[in-house]
């Protein structure tokens, strides 16, 4: 039997998995010494070209360097092995860092967040997907999931077997919308497993006859798709540190200011979290994904919902107790997504007075006591405006990244410039 071949993956600032193949003979190799990489692959937009402005050119060697723990195999069955497929950091020629990498500024941001403020993070990513090819079915209903058999069996197969630990699979209230989550885990391992799931579940439809589309948006009107990012806070001895019974919505002093941080800096934030030209559309009032900046108990429409708990079979409260960041979506890099979340949570830990506990409001709080919440960027160019002005969060990055990510957004922005809504959404569509 051959050995099959391996691809050492990357994910680059279009949300894009990218990267090099080799034989499986050369495994050994590698894993010790990688594979050739180019800094300008960095400045690619979504929709292929180098963006003008990019801090890379035609000059500059990097390695993409595989981590073994990430790798997973992609089979059309128990016997047949396609592909191996490993997740990479992007170095300098000898190895070392290169400090323009994604991976690498979320594992900074780990290892700066466990030293500053003794806590560890466990996340996880919640997808949301439209799968095309079906009938049309109700939403949430039994004939959709039994409609999408078998690539919904295979589907729990394959992440299962990949180590992905799928949590649960249901169909979702959009039109052939589906959500698939993961098991929590320490945040990079979250979110190696967000890059490789989207590749596995576009590469799964296609497999069986369908069209996975992780869009944040099919039509101007429709229902938007987003990624839903969980994260709680434990200390150094695994216990957890968000849950205080005696306080408003049940938040710790640590979980608050941790809240604190991502409120403060939510419009720049949103320019790495939702970064397509049209997933500004989704992130409005009364469409159930983020209506505005404010932190509230089990409400859908809060940028921080603080999510319920059950005792259900004797379960412990304080272990599922955690926040959902709700402004995600798919067209974001999971490193820089998780990474900038948790930059902010620190700062709000860390920052003392500069960083205030916001309120939170109850699950009953309606239009009425939420009207002067402030909104997120009303567009995608209006987050990229936020992102300039904010110091705080400018500094988190190295300049040549930033200005690059900048160039690309807007190089993104201008190609679908001229299109009406529906032809931009559907520029989005094809490419995720």
């Amino acid at each position: 039997m051959n050995t099959p071949d391996i691809f050492v993956a990357t994910c680059d600032l279009a949300g894009q998995v990218k990267g090099r193949g080799a034989p499986g003979e050369a495994y050994g190799s590698v894993l010790r010494s990688g594979l050739g990489w180019v800094p300008a692959n960095l400045g690619i937009s979504a929709f292929g070209s180098i963006a003008p402005g990019s801090a890379f050119g035609s000059t500059g060697d990097l390695r993409l360097m595989p981590d073994e723990a990430t790798e997973i195999t992609i089979s059309d069955g128990p016997a047949t092995t396609r592909l191996r497929v490993l997740v990479a950091d992007q170095t300098q020629a000898d190895g070392t860092d290169w400090d323009c990498c994604p991976r690498t500024f979320l594992r900074r941001a780990i290892n700066d967040f466990r030293e500053q403020t003794g806590l560890r993070v466990i996340a996880t990513f919640e997808h949301e997907f439209v799968l095309e090819g079906l009938p049309q079915s109700a939403p949430f209903s039994l004939r959709r999931h039994l409609d999408a058999d078998p690539f919904g069996p295979d589907l729990l197969r394959l992440l299962t077997d990949c180590g992905l630990a799928p949590e649960n699979w249901l169909p979702e209230y959009g039109a052939n919308q589906f959500e698939i989550t993961v098991e929590p885990s320490d945040p990079l391992t979250a979110a190696d497993r967000a890059v490789l799931l989207r590749e596995l579940v576009r590469d799964l439809a296609i497999r069986r006859g369908l069209r996975a589309s992780f869009a944040p948006l099919q039509e101007p009107n429709g229902t938007g798709t987003g990624v839903h990012v969980h994260i709680s806070l434990v200390d150094d001895g695994g216990n957890p540190v968000l849950l205080d019974a005696n306080r408003p919505g049940r938040l710790s002093e640590v979980g608050s200011r941790f809240s604190a941080g991502i409120l403060r800096h939510a419009e720049a934030l949103t320019a790495w979290t939702a970064p397509s030209p049209v997933s500004f559309m989704r992130l409005a009032p009364d469409r159930w994904s983020a209506g505005g900046i404010f932190l509230a108990e089990r409400n859908r429409e809060a940028l921080l919902r603080i999510c319920p708990t059950s005792s259900a079979g004797g379960s412990a409260p304080e272990r599922q107790f955690n926040l959902e960041y709700r402004a995600a979506d798919a067209t974001a890099n999971p490193w820089l997504t998780l990474g900038v979340l948790l930059r902010a949570g620190m700062s709000g830990i860390v920052g003392g007075d500069e960083y205030p506990e916001p309120d939170v409001f109850p699950e009953t709080a309606g239009p009425a006591e939420l009207k002067d919440v402030p909104r997120l960027p009303a567009t995608l160019q209006d987050a990229l405006l936020a992102l300039e002005k904010d110091q705080s969060v400018r500094s988190w990055f190295h300049p040549d990244l930033l200005a690059t990510y900048l160039a690309v957004k807007r190089h993104e922005l201008a190609h679908v410039a001229a299109l009406d809504d529906a032809a931009r959404i559907k520029a989005v569509s094809d490419v995720y």
